[in-house]
């Protein structure tokens, strides 16, 4: 692993020393659209943190990966999967230097992480008819979460460019229109198919 690589790596295992034990919860786009599921295949959750989507995914029966360059995460995640009964395959990896083999998953889900370089490797990792979740933050935000260095942010519609060889099948982004109280502000959701 490069210096670059290490210094991420302790920044997260800090962040996830630091977090709290609630549940971590599948991201919407996964959750609202789990009707999309296949019945069974090889799911991955790329860059997964805490492993709110990976826990999600193996639940709904499906033989599920999930990758972090983080130690704690993955520390975290694997003994909350042991106390829940839950089977998942977990990996510290550099997601950036060894992303998903050529055609290994049905379904990948990707959470608040934007590694444009990535978005060709995911794709192709995607098996025929296979589905991809993401979920991240825009620039055009209407509260201040999320990162705020730009590179780690959404330009408007920027995933379905990065993701136009997928068929697209949903689409969300709101930016600040109309009243920003209501709808799903502050992020892009998207779910496309390899076809």
């Amino acid at each position: 692993m490069n210096q670059g690589g290490a210094e991420i790596r302790g920044k997260w295992d800090r962040i996830y020393r630091e977090a709290g034990d609630a549940m971590p919860e599948p991201a919407p786009v996964l959750a609202d659209n789990a009707h999309l599921l296949p019945a069974a295949g090889v799911a991955l959750e790329l860059a997964c943190g805490l492993g709110g989507n990976a826990l999600f995914l193996a639940r709904q029966g499906l033989n599920t990966h999930a990758w972090d360059i983080s130690p704690e995460a993955i520390r975290r995640l694997n003994a909350r999967a042991q106390r829940l009964g839950v089977t998942l395959r977990t990996e510290i990896r550099d997601v950036v230097e060894c992303p998903p083999a050529e055609e290994s998953c049905d379904v990948i889900v990707v959470s608040h992480f934007l590694e444009r370089s990535l978005a060709p490797a995911v794709s192709q990792a995607l098996k025929p008819g296979g589905l991809l979740f993401y979920q991240t933050y825009t620039r055009e935000k209407v509260a201040g979460v999320g990162p705020t260095n730009p590179a780690f942010l959404l330009d408007t519609n920027e995933l379905l460019r990065l993701f136009s060889s997928l068929r697209l099948v949903f689409y969300r982004e709101e930016g600040q229109i109309g009243d920003t109280v209501r709808g799903s502000r502050n992020q892009a959701f998207f779910v496309g198919q390899k076809t």
